[in-house]
C-alpha cells in the first residue's frame, strides 16, 4: 500500500516544498498538507493508524509544536513524527526527542538526499511487521531495555554484538548516545568482542580534547556492558559531504581531524576506522572523532583483533591494514586521506564489486587525481595516500602544518584574484 504522509504546518510554502521533496523521494506515497490555522491542530477525525509518517512543525501559530506532538503520541497508533526545527536550535532537538519524535529536520533548506534519508528511515521503522527469531528478539529487548537513571528515547543501530540507544540522563537531562554490548562472559577472551568494547573506554575516557568524543561513563552489570557517550546533534560527515563541500570548509575539517588525530596517536591510539560516518558534528559546528571500537594501542604487546584479523572498512583502508599487516599512526593519515579525496570530489577514489577488489585497488591502483581548479591539494593527498607508508607524511602534526600552510597559500592566491596584484 503507497505510504500516507502527512505534513502539519501553517507555511504554504513550506508545506508545497516539502511536499515536492517527498514525491521525488517516494513517487507512490500519498503526501497531504493540513493547515492548522484553518482548521484544527489535527485534521477533524484524525486517526494515527490512517497515516505512515507525520511532520510536525516547531510553532502552529500561537501552539507550541511540542503540545500536539504530545497529542499525537497519546493516539493509540501514532505513526512516526518528525520534528520540524529552527535552524541549529540543539535544545528544540533534544526536546521533541524527549518528547517521543522519532527524529528531526531543520526548518529551513535542506537537500533532498538529506529529506529522503530522515523520511525512508522513519517509513521503514513504522512498516516493519514484528520479526520473528533472533531478530525479533532483539527488536523486543530495544523496546524493553533499560538502564538505572537513564530514559530510553529510542534505539539508533544494532550490531552483530552491540546495540546504540539514544537515552535522556535524567539526573541532568542531558541526551547521551548508551553503546551496549550484551551477553557478557564469565571470562574475558582477549581477542573477544567485549574486551575491545572495554578498551574503547579505557583508551577514548583518557584524552581530553574538543575533537575527541567525550565518554562519560562505563558500567557491567548482570548480562550487560555499556558505554555512555556525548549526544551530536549536527550529524556525521557523509551528510555534508553528500551536499558538497567548498574547499575551505573541507580544509577547516581537514585541520579539526589532524587535531584529533594527533591528540590520539600522542597517547599511543590508533583509530584503524576512519571514516565519514565516524567524524560527528556538534551544533556549533565542531566535530569530532567517534567510534573506537577497532582502535588499539600503539605499542601493545598483543593486538586487539587478534592476529590476522581484518578491522575497518574497505574504502578507508590503508593498503597495510587491508592486507593484514602491522599498521601505525601514518595508516590513520591513509585513511584520512581518502576522505580528504571524499570531501573534494564527493566521490570515493577507489569502488569494486567486492571488499576484496577494493582492498586490492588501495595496494595495486593509480594515486587518485584531483579536478584541475583543485591542483593546489595534490602534493598533500599524495604524501597521505602513498602506498608504502614510508613514503606517507609521518605524522598528524606534520600533516596538520601541512593543511594549515595549503590553507594560506589558496587565501593568499584568492586576495591576488580579487586585487588584481
Amino acid at each position: 500500500m503507497p505510504p500516507r504522509v502527512l505534513i502539519i504546518d501553517d507555511h504554504r510554502d513550506y508545506r508545497a516544498w516539502l511536499g515536492q521533496h517527498l514525491a521525488a523521494a517516494f513517487p507512490d506515497a500519498h503526501v497531504v498538507g493540513h493547515n492548522p490555522l484553518e482548521d484544527n491542530l489535527l485534521p477533524a477525525g484524525f486517526d494515527g493508524s490512517e497515516w505512515d509518517l507525520v511532520f510536525l512543525d516547531h510553532q502552529l501559530g500561537e501552539e507550541d509544536g511540542l503540545d500536539v506532538l504530545a497529542q499525537l503520541k497519546e493516539q493509540p497508533a501514532c505513526p512516526p513524527v518528525i520534528f520540524l526545527t529552527p535552524q541549529g536550535d540543539r535544545a528544540a532537538i533534544e526536546a521533541a526527542l524527549r518528547a517521543g519524535a522519532h527524529d528531526y529536520l531543520p526548518k529551513g533548506p535542506a537537500p533532498h538526499e538529506h529529506i529522503r534519508r530522515v523520511a525512508g528511515e522513519a517509513l521503514n521503522s513504522g512498516r516493519k511487521a514484528a520479526p520473528s527469531g533472533r531478530a525479533g528478539q532483539r527488536a523486543r529487548e530495544d523496546q524493553d531495555f533499560k538502564l538505572k537513571g537513564h530514559r530510553l528515547l529510542k534505539p539508533l543501530g544494532t550490531g552483530s554484538t552491540a546495540s546504540v540507544y539514544l537515552m535522556e540522563r535524567q539526573s541532568s537531562e542531558r541526551l547521551v548516545v548508551v553503546k551496549v554490548f550484551r551477553q557478557v562472559p564469565d571470562e574475558v577472551d582477549r581477542f573477544g568482542p567485549l574486551q575491545r568494547f572495554l578498551q574503547e573506554y579505557e583508551l577514548v575516557s583518557a584524552i581530553r580534547h574538543p575533537n575527541v568524543v567525550h565518554i562519560y561513563d562505563l558500567g557491567i552489570a548482570d548480562d550487560l556492558a555499556y558505554i555512555a557517550m556525548e549526544y551530536f546533534a549536527g550529524g556525521q560527515l557523509g551528510e555534508r559531504i553528500g551536499r558538497g563541500l567548498p574547499l575551505d570548509q573541507a580544509l577547516e575539517i581537514m585541520v579539526q581531524i589532524a587535531q584529533a588525530l594527533a591528540a590520539i596517536h600522542k597517547v599511543g591510539v590508533l583509530h584503524r576506522d576512519l571514516k565519514p560516518a565516524n567524524i560527528m558534528f556538534r551544533d556549533d559546528g565542531s566535530l569530532a572523532l567517534i567510534d573506537f571500537g577497532v582502535a588499539k594501542l600503539r605499542d601493545a604487546a598483543i593486538e586487539l583483533s587478534g592476529l590476522g584479523e581484518i578491522f575497518g572498512t574497505p574504502y578507508y583502508m590503508s593498503p597495510e591494514q587491508g592486507e593484514g599487516m602491522p599498521v601505525d599512526e601514518r595508516s590513520d593519515l591513509y585513511s584520512l586521506g581518502i576522505v580528504f579525496y571524499e570531501m573534494l570530489t564527493g566521490q570515493k577514489p577507489y569502488v569494486a564489486g567486492s571488499p576484496l577488489a577494493v582492498i586490492r585497488k588501495h595496494a595495486h591502483a593509480p594515486l587518485p587525481r584531483l579536478p584541475e581548479n583543485l591542483a593546489a591539494c595534490q602534493p598533500v593527498l599524495d604524501r597521505m595516500l602513498a602506498k608504502k607508508p614510508a613514503d606517507r607524511l609521518p605524522s598528524a602534526a606534520v600533516l596538520l602544518e601541512e593543511v594549515e600552510g595549503l590553507g594560506g597559500e589558496l587565501m593568499a592566491q584568492t586576495l591576488r584574484d580579487v586585487t588584481g596584484q
